[in-house]
């Protein structure tokens, strides 16, 4: 492997585990400039099929999304749809007319650049023990958190510490397991083609990486005292292996079509910004849910149990 590549993925962890960390405006403001630049990379990947998205207006509002979902994270889901027809609205006025590829690539550009990302930031700022009292959402969810999640054992007892950033830590270790995991073993071991859109990515690569998933997620859900270990674990895990990988493929899948190998060159080593944060992009609301509605629910579940 190339030092650069292992210089340049050494930084970038260091970077995403100091937002992760500090956690409020940092990571917002952070994620913020990394959800920037993924979008100016996704809009020259447009452009190369001659589209002409309305670039501008998606990238402000899908800022927009992302500093509601810091203060009110209610409101993102309620937004969205309001930022998709203030896009289609733009389109409108241009001087020259704006065709179907043109609205689709915008709000296209507004789901997957905008909006996905932006349960990153529901998860580690609207969790946040400061801000769980400011919205009803995050009310709601706070008075049905499970005991141990919100509890768990020796440094993450800090009052600091809260659910959004265990998990969001977890989740992310998963998904770098997962990247590590497919890249070594498809290099090294991988012998069958797993898909026709990225020809390099082979079945034992995605396999191994899954199953990297599946077991920091069995490790860390136990570490964390989750409900219903390790099996919440393991479905954590396979969740989050499975949608960085279709992450992964769907990215591929744009670069094919737009006649490029990487989506941009700002990563020595990596290419450009979509092609390292393409695993997060659909594994965000899977993980944010997980924890939010799926981990509660098994918990009462399991309470009913023992008091029956």
């Amino acid at each position: 492997m190339p030092w650069s590549r292992i210089l340049s993925g050494i930084v970038a962890i260091a970077l995403a585990l100091g937002m992760i960390i500090m956690g409020g405006w940092y990571f917002t403001v952070g994620f913020g400039v990394i959800v920037y630049l993924g979008q100016l990379e996704y809009f020259q990947l447009a452009r190369a099929k001659g589209i002409a998205p309305a670039a501008k207006t998606t990238l402000a509002v899908s800022q927009g999304l992302l500093i509601t979902a810091a203060l009110a994270p209610e409101l993102v889901d309620a937004m969205f749809p309001l930022a998709g027809t203030l896009i289609c609205f733009y389109l409108l006025f241009q001087p020259k007319l704006s065709t179907i590829a043109d609205i689709a690539s915008s709000v296209l550009g507004l789901f997957y650049g905008g909006y996905l990302p932006s349960y990153w930031v529901r998860l580690r700022v609207g969790l946040d023990p400061g801000n769980l009292a400011t919205t009803q959402l995050s009310q709601a969810v706070a008075s049905n958190l499970p005991v141990n999640i919100s509890s768990p054992p020796s440094w993450t007892t800090s009052s600091h510490i809260s659910l959004g950033l265990t998990s969001l830590l977890l989740a992310f270790f998963c998904i770098w397991a997962a990247d590590i995991g497919a890249y070594f073993v498809g290099k090294f071991f991988g012998r069958t083609s797993l898909s026709h859109i990225s020809p390099k990515k082979t079945v034992e690569g995605a396999v191994f990486g899954v199953c990297g998933s599946i077991a920091v997620a069995v490790a860390g859900s136990g570490y964390l005292h989750w409900p219903g270990w390790p099996y919440t674990g393991a479905a954590f895990g396979l969740l989050i292996g499975v949608a960085s990988l279709l992450g992964d493929l769907t990215e591929s899948m744009m670069k094919r079509d737009a006649g490029v190998k990487d989506s941009g060159q700002l990563i020595p080593g990596h290419g450009g910004i979509l092609d390292r944060t393409d695993s997060y992009v659909f594994t965000a609301p899977l993980v944010y849910y997980f924890v939010t509605l799926l981990l509660p629910a098994i918990d009462s579940f399991l309470s009913d149990l023992l008091l029956h």
